[in-house]
């Protein structure tokens, strides 16, 4: 299966163990879990979240690989999608200038920005895979209702 519907099958999961928790901690990292699980061909999925101290976007609950801890905002993959504040697909990492590589074996990423509905900025879900051109339009779609499902709960 190379893709699959958020709505019915990482929403729903996520919803199923842990709509009950509050804890924003918590519910990012079985987020991450459910994300590692259950999208094939991703080899990182985790998030950064904003330090207000130190304006800069801060490493949170992640499956993979260890990463770099602290980016700025407007740098990389991650930075450009926050300051954005818009879902940022690159389809070859090798192509992005100033793209920060955390896992040499990444070759595409997707990174969506996490903002409250009174318009807050929290961070962004960042996701990478070893293959080029991993994120197909209806998995961007999946991903976005999963961000939506996920906000509700953090």
């Amino acid at each position: 299966m190379a893709n699959l519907k958020a709505d019915s099958m990482l929403s729903q999961l996520f919803l199923a163990a842990y709509e009950d928790e509050t804890d924003r901690i918590a519910n990012l990292a079985n987020a991450a879990a459910v994300l590692m699980q259950f999208v094939p061909d991703i080899n990182w999925a985790g998030f950064y979240l904003l330090d207000e101290k130190t304006d800069t976007l801060l490493l949170g609950p992640f499956q993979g690989l260890p990463a770099t801890t602290r980016i700025d905002q407007g740098k990389g993959v991650v930075g450009t999608a926050f300051i954005k504040q818009e879902a940022t697909y690159v389809p070859n990492v090798h192509q992005f200038a100033g793209h920060i590589a955390c896992d040499p074996a990444s070759n595409s990423e997707i990174v969506l920005p996490l903002t409250s509905k009174q318009g807050k900025k929290i961070g962004v879900l960042d996701i990478d895979s070893k293959k080029i051109d991993r994120f197909d339009t209806q998995i961007q779609l999946d991903l976005t209702a999963f961000t939506q499902t996920l906000l509700d709960h953090i």
